[in-house]
């Protein structure tokens, strides 16, 4: 999965250049010298971007790396316009955003499947000749050239999108928690990032409702200055509308551990501190009613908690009831 999961994608691309007008005079056996009838040019092919709701990565643009669109053909006699040269769809997941390399700027966004936006445009074809004549020029020798294309290199980047989003360090038991309340099958290990991508499943709730929740790769102290997997694990978080504090019941500082996540998150970006929080202390079937009530008193009083074991099932519909609630505030 690793190695297929892309999210980050660095392509060329070249709209289509529009075809010129051309210059004609109107001739046939009736005619010698007729009036001008110069066609105009087509429009050069645009680049679009399409919404894929199958699609899950950026893999399959891997080897996609010049994305040149067509030129528009030329006008021709008899006023005929030349044909638009045909456009290239790019199908992409949901949640990706183009960005220019070069500005940094913003240029799409894909929210939702089947939506499309012209991303790059193709020039305008040139106008013929038949356009200027004039009562004072009636045999105009002139002809536009087509519009030239937009070229440059753009940058795709997926975030995932999912309800919910899992933020702890590694080991924090975030996979196994997952495999527990979702169909997910995350790899599980005892080591740190054993998840290297996000995984995604959807959490089945009483009367047939559900949410999407993601385990996100874990989070290290210096995230925000790229150590570990840093800002490649930071941006799938900024589409939760909900973040899930894992925090296990062994750590050596609960508050403390839930203070390094949450500073990670304001490096990054200060608007993650606007989302909703909710913490719960994993791996809980090791805690008696006293320790629960010590860990209680050590954290925030206004962020939800609660306790959950995901090997006893302790606490997940529980959970699952203050998330569906958060969700829908």
């Amino acid at each position: 999965m690793e190695k297929n999961f892309i999210d980050y994608i660095r392509v060329f691309c070249r709209s289509g250049h529009g075809g010129p007008g051309i210059k004609h005079f109107m001739r046939n056996k009736l005619t010698a010298k007729g009036g001008p009838d110069g066609g105009d040019g087509g429009r050069g092919a645009h680049i679009i971007l399409r919404g894929n709701s199958q699609l899950w990565t950026l893999l399959h643009l891997r080897y996609y790396k010049n994305v040149l669109a067509e030129d528009g053909a030329p006008g021709g006699d008899n006023n005929k316009t030349g044909r638009d040269g045909k456009d290239i769809v790019i199908e992409v997941p949901l949640g990706t955003i183009a960005r220019d390399e070069e500005t940094g700027e913003i240029e799409a966004e894909i929210l939702e499947h089947g939506q499309e936006i012209v991303f790059m445009r193709g020039g305008r074809g040139g106008l013929g000749n038949s356009h200027f004549a004039t009562p004072t020029n009636q045999v105009p020798e002139h002809a536009q050239p087509g519009e030239p294309g937009i070229e440059g290199w753009k940058l795709l980047e997926l975030k995932v999108l999912a309800d919910v989003g899992l933020v702890g360090f590694p080991n924090a038991g975030k996979s196994t928690l997952l495999s527990s309340i979702t169909a997910a099958k995350p790899k599980i290990a005892d080591y740190a990032f054993t998840t290297l991508v996000p995984q995604l499943g959807m959490v089945e709730y009483r009367e047939g409702k559900s949410f999407c929740i993601a385990d996100l790769p874990g989070i290290i102290e210096g995230a925000a200055e790229g150590k570990g997997l840093g800002h490649r694990f930071l941006r799938h978080i900024e589409r939760n509308a909900v973040l899930l504090f894992l925090i296990p019941a062994d750590s050596n500082d609960h508050k403390k551990e839930f203070e390094v996540l949450l500073n990670e998150l304001e490096e990054y970006n200060p608007e993650m501190l606007q989302k909703e929080f909710i913490i719960a202390i994993s791996k809980s079937d090791m805690l008696d009613e006293e320790l629960k009530a010590a860990i209680a008193k050590e954290l925030p009083k206004n962020v939800p908690h609660v306790f959950i074991s995901a090997v006893t099932n302790q606490g997940l519909t529980e959970l699952k009831d203050i998330l569906w609630q958060k969700l829908n505030a």
